[in-house]
């Protein structure tokens, strides 16, 4: 047929409709197959991030899911996702497709039944599908004539935004056993004060001197390239991923995760942040997750706990309210592009959408709707051509260029989010 799908459905009966790691250690596969990673029913739940990214490429742990797949199936992926993303993240359709949940992520076992699928198999974890085998000229897939087989073990999933951080504990761990697995780390320096320094792992070319690690209640991965400024005083799980920095005097506790090309200072617990983005200052950031080419301004703060220690609600897309999350820790859920001034204060639980721009005394509302100028006082429409001035200004300091398929994406965004504006 050779045309691409998307999927409209997916539980008992699935409608499909017309509409690329370090390869030196990937696992060997039994056969050549064609891995596609779908977005699936919790694309939603994942906004903010999902905006501008397919679920596959969220960074949880060391890697993003899509990395962690491809090293567990030894294999490259594509992506079936929303069709406005489909330019920067094709699909790849073949004659037999196993299509993969991209919310569940790969464990050995886990991995080795996606491996192993044949023609009308699917795996399911209770009523969820994780993943099934099917071919280009199937427009609809009925899992009522499917051989079902039962997931009984257990994997970290990705259903909301806070999953990210909260799951960041247990995918850091999962992620450091993977690559670290009879590989030898390079030497501490003499410098550096260890505490159980199994747990640590420096890749080639990081840079630390003068630090405390304290790896005994989590691993520290250093990926290649990063940089540990001296004074800074870090407890794993930690994951400074390639090229990453952590500023002097930094405070910095587990589970955090500092993307690809990321910086972070002052004290942070329990962030994530995907590549490019700055956190380089004093001030809090904590319980939180930030997206790509996120600036936080000198000693601004994140509230991650009610005075009342109720229970945080966060913005929900999906309901277009807020919703309860069952957590009693929660902070900042920052979009890609997403700015804030000197000394903002988010309180708890706050949603800030694709690139807002925030800044000004007192605290912001809980939810800053994308493309969005302002702060307490008030918000304009941060109309694109501004932004986008900003975004070429601020990814050309990183040799990257704000192209066409980037620009695509983000005018849709302005045009999908304009009914939460207010001007």
């Amino acid at each position: 047929m050779g045309s691409f799908f998307i999927l409209i459905a997916i539980q008992n009966f699935v409608t499909l409709k017309t509409v690329s790691t370090d390869k030196s250690r990937l696992v060997p596969n039994k056969r050549t197959m064609n891995y596609i990673l779908f977005d699936g029913p919790t694309r939603n739940a994942l906004l903010p991030f999902t905006f501008t990214r397919p679920v596959a490429d969220i960074l949880i742990g060391i890697m993003t899911i899509r990395q962690k797949w491809e090293m567990r199936l030894g294999s490259t992926t594509t992506t079936l996702t929303e069709e406005y993303l489909s330019d920067k993240f094709p699909m790849v359709e073949m004659e037999e497709n196993v299509m993969i949940n991209a919310s569940f992520l790969p464990n050995t076992i886990l991995s080795e039944m996606v491996s192993n699928l044949g023609l009308n198999q699917a795996i399911f974890k209770g009523d969820e599908v994780i993943a099934f085998y099917t071919s280009e000229n199937q427009e609809e897939v009925d899992f009522d004539t499917y051989e079902i087989i039962e997931f009984e073990g257990d994997c970290i999933r990705v259903e909301h935004t806070w999953d990210i951080f909260s799951n960041n504990d247990a995918a850091i761990r999962e992620d450091f056993e993977l690559l670290t697995e009879d590989r030898k780390s390079q030497p501490i320096p003499k410098s550096v004060n260890a505490i159980a320094k199994e747990n640590i792992f420096i890749e080639e070319g990081a840079k630390l001197e003068f630090v405390t690690l304290n790896a005994s209640s989590g691993p520290i991965y250093i990926g290649k390239n990063a940089e540990i400024m001296e004074g800074s005083v870090i407890r794993g799980p930690l994951a400074l991923c390639e090229n990453a920095q952590i500023k002097m005097a930094a405070k910095i506790y587990g589970a955090t995760t500092v993307g690809p090309y990321s910086r972070i200072g002052g004290e942070v617990k329990n962030a994530v942040l995907f590549s490019y983005s700055n956190k380089g200052h004093d001030g809090f950031l904590g319980d939180s997750v930030l997206g790509e080419f996120c600036n936080i301004g000198a000693d601004s703060n994140n509230s991650n706990l009610k005075n009342n220690y109720e229970e945080v609600k966060l913005w929900s897309y999906e309901k277009e309210g807020f919703a309860k999350t069952g957590l009693q820790f929660c902070g900042l859920m920052m979009g890609d592009h997403s700015k804030c001034g000197i000394n903002t204060m988010f309180n708890t639980g706050t949603v800030v959408g694709v690139s807002a721009n925030i800044f000004g005394a007192g605290f912001p509302r809980n939810f800053v709707p994308s493309f969005s100028w302002g702060g307490a006082s008030g918000f304009t429409t941060y109309v694109t051509k501004k932004a986008f001035e900003t975004a070429r200004l601020v990814m050309s300091r990183r040799n990257i260029d704000l192209d066409e398929k980037e620009a695509a994406i983000l005018e849709h965004v302005f045009e999908e989010t304009k009914k939460w504006r207010k001007d």
